[in-house]
């Protein structure tokens, strides 16, 4: 299995992982939500897929999360990232 995602993919992806067991959702809760298999959850989350626009969307309304707030927050990760690579 091959990965191809950057560091500020893997951000994201952490991000989706701690909103999701934040709202106290398993990866087979949402993924019924989704009428997904739990596989199409587990494969965003640990990079083997990405999720386009409108899936994030639909997943975010779906956790009870705000998509902006989502968002701010990996910007933020990647800028404090990038910060300590520059140290």
């Amino acid at each position: 299995m091959k990965f191809v995602f950057s560091q500020d993919y893997k951000i994201f992806r952490r991000c989706m992982i701690a909103a999701r067991k934040d709202a106290k959702l398993t990866q087979e809760t949402l993924a019924k939500s989704l009428k997904k298999p739990q596989s199409f959850v587990a494969k965003y989350e640990n990079g083997e897929r990405r999720l386009d626009v409108i899936e994030f969307l639909l997943v975010t309304r779906l956790i009870g999360v705000d998509p902006c707030d989502i968002l701010k927050k990996v910007e933020q990760e990647i800028s404090e990232a990038s910060c300590e690579e520059e140290v």
